[in-house]
């Protein structure tokens, strides 16, 4: 059996030089005097919105969107002009990697231009076919996809579950040394649809029985969960135990685009082998420089994050002592886990919305067992209490409803904005 990052760092052939010289459907508004907010538009009305990746409020923050603005302003859209092998290095690319780095607690970073395809590129480049993958059972599509790429043999354990993931790493571990390949553990920080946390004190400590590397997605965690936003891996302590880390700028930086940190020389044969970066677009300067004001403002600012909390703790524990159930999350990410079909949700969250004013995610089956309902609710630091408190009681109306068997009695609405009428 073999060490998967001995393998890469030998193939890497030593130390890597640096690049080539520098050569929809909704819009958040800013919160109004006497307003509930923060808001959004949906066909032309304006609705109190919980389904927003913007958990510290930074997306209308006006030094972000100062520096947005600026960023375009002096570089456009277009620039950087090419892939970052190519033609799409700047100095402000290397030092967003620099500071996020030193951030998050690794030695180095590698920018990405989206973070879906940069998870499966991620996965493609640490692998070989003779490697063997443990993975958990509610893994985020990007991983699922990623592993549908690697040609060796995978192993999924039963989800958060130390025993199945123990037996699992015995058998990879088994088939890993039958092939002289190694083992890759992949989880999450924090799992997005139910908000529990993936338990990486928990697997970190299996490394003293068993050989294995760590990739965690924490692209819920990063700003939200550790000290000051730095992560799950912060939060548990195990930040050297993570070998891989992968975040995001799609949830607490309101942004677009990601990153991957770990060992500088491990970044750096990423950066010349992931494919979804040596064949696309650099990530465009103004993302690059909003990024770089909305780090600014994570690290100087931890009151963003304690201001999320205060909001995340009401709603939840409101939803709690109102009879609701939400499982067993332990971060932001709040689902609402109610009884009904398809027709009953539709009905329900089309009430939730048109009558009430509250727009959220709503999850039915295929995603989840038939019979099940799922409000995915995402507080974020620009709610208010106020929010908060009105929510519950809009809730507490749909659920006497959906109980009274009130949603089964309609006809399920042709288009979302047809209200309750058919055709």
């Amino acid at each position: 059996m073999v060490d998967i990052f001995a393998r890469l760092e030998k193939n890497a052939g030593g130390p890597i030089g640096q690049y080539m010289s520098y050569a929809h459907g909704y819009f958040a508004f800013p919160k109004l005097e006497g307003e509930i907010g923060p808001h959004m538009v949906f066909r032309g009305k304006k609705m109190l919105n919980w389904s927003l990746n913007n958990y510290l409020g930074l997306a209308n923050h006006p030094e972000v969107r100062k520096a947005d603005a600026e960023g375009a302003a002096e570089f456009g859209m277009a620039a950087p002009m090419g892939a970052r092998m190519m033609s799409g290095q700047t100095k402000y690319h290397e030092r967003l990697e620099r500071e996020l780095a030193e951030f998050v607690g690794k030695e180095d970073a590698f920018l990405l231009n989206f973070g879906y395809q940069g998870m499966l590129s991620i996965i493609d480049c640490l692998l070989t076919p003779r490697d063997v993958v443990v993975y958990d059972a509610e893994a985020h599509a990007c991983i699922i996809d990623g592993l549908r790429l690697h040609k060796g043999k995978r192993f999924v354990y039963g989800h958060n579950d130390m025993d199945s993931l123990r037996l699992q790493l015995k058998h990879a571990t088994e088939l890993a040394e039958e092939q002289n390949g190694g083992v890759l553990v992949i989880t999450e920080g924090v799992f997005g649809m139910k908000g529990d946390l993936g338990k990486l004190d928990e697997i970190v400590a299996l490394k003293k029985d068993f050989q294995f590397r760590l990739l965690v997605d924490d692209a819920h965690g990063f700003g939200t969960m550790g000290e000051g936003g730095r992560g799950t891996a912060s939060h548990f302590g195990v930040v050297d135990g993570v070998d891989v880390l992968f975040n995001t700028f799609a949830k607490s930086m309101a942004g677009i685009g990601a990153f991957v940190s770990g060992p500088r020389w491990l970044i750096n044969l990423l950066r010349y082998n992931m494919r979804s970066q040596l064949y696309a677009k650099s990530l465009p300067m103004p993302m690059v420089i909003g990024a770089l004001k909305r780090l600014e403002l994570i690290r100087n600012h931890p009151e963003y994050q304690q201001k999320l909390w205060e909001i995340v703790r009401a709603l939840q524990s409101g939803l709690k002592e109102n009879g609701f159930n939400i499982g067993v999350t332990n971060s932001p990410v709040t689902p609402v886990f109610m009884k009904g079909g398809i027709p009953e949700a539709t009905n329900l969250i089309v009430d939730l919305r048109e009558n009430h004013g509250v727009f959220c995610s709503i999850v039915v089956y295929p995603v989840i067992p038939k019979g099940e309902i799922i409000l995915r609710v995402i507080p974020t630091a620009a709610h208010t209490l106020e929010d908060v408190n009105y929510t519950l009681e809009a809730f507490k109306s749909v659920r006497d409803k959906l109980e009274s068997g009130y949603y089964a009695s309609l006809p399920i609405p042709v288009r979302a904005d047809e209200g309750f009428k058919v055709r």
